[in-house]
């Protein structure tokens, strides 16, 4: 496998490759420098990982991720970061984790665990997502709401719905409110999980409870944890929402 470092720090460079090295000991490891090299790195062969400094001297390692995404879609992309702030930035980007400085091996076995680096299961859905040409869907979500950011895994996610000029979360934990549109949370969520019932509410397909006739020929459901909201059905989703449901 090959893992791809790149901080403008040599120490931190040198303390990650060693922290890796110890966990990984077959892994091929290349470093780089700045933005520049990253792009450079990401231009030459396939890397599984990149752990990516995001404050690197000449290109914010915010603005690189959309680049390598592009260019290495079956990697994964880890922010190196000394500010816990940039956890919140990090899942909003669809980066899949980070680590702080100083490193701590326990921390990076996580990562490494939770990205299964050169397990079979993960490469066949590294080919899946480069064949399609797009960035795999996210598992967690930032969600900014009263003032605080929220930080949800996609499977506690219920249901959301428009509200105002923003949208409603309903999760497992809670209700928060939002300003995104409901487009861009269709954007982000794996359409295998989450299906758009209407114009203004998307579902978890995993957290439906009842489906049932209401009104002249239309259907309506109650979702897990909400029994009591009836969501409505659009007409022309009922049998492909039955599809996704019977698994016809």
């Amino acid at each position: 496998m090959r893992i791809a470092i790149v901080d403008d720090e040599r120490p931190a460079r040198s303390e990650l490759r060693h922290q890796i090295q110890e966990l990984l000991k077959e892994a091929e490891i290349v470093e780089g420098d700045s933005g520049a090299a990253a792009l450079q790195i990401a231009g030459d062969g396939k890397y599984e990982l990149f752990f990516l400094d995001i404050n690197l001297g000449d290109i914010s390692g915010t603005v690189l991720v959309n680049a390598i995404h592009n260019m290495q879609p079956q990697a994964k992309i880890i922010f190196v970061t000394a500010y816990s702030e940039y956890a919140v930035e990090a899942f909003e980007l669809g980066v899949e984790d980070y680590v702080m400085k100083p490193f701590d091996q326990k921390r990076i076995q996580k990562v490494l665990d939770r990205c299964k680096v050169g397990g079979k299961e993960e490469n066949v859905q590294h080919a899946d997502s480069q064949s399609q040409g797009k960035q795999a869907p996210i598992r967690r979500l930032a969600i900014n709401s009263d003032g605080r950011t929220i930080i949800e895994n996609v499977e506690d996610i219920v249901y959301i719905e428009t509200y105002n000029r923003g949208c409603k979360i309903y999760t497992t934990e809670g209700v928060y409110c939002e300003n995104k549109s409901i487009g861009e949370y269709e954007k982000k969520l794996d359409p295998e999980q989450f299906f758009r019932i209407h114009k203004s509410i998307i579902i978890n397909l995993d957290k439906v409870r009842e489906v049932f006739p209401w009104g002249s020929n239309s259907f309506s459901l109650r979702m897990r944890g909400y029994e009591d909201q009836i969501l409505p059905i659009a007409r022309d989703k009922t049998r492909i929402l039955k599809q996704h449901l019977m698994g016809l």
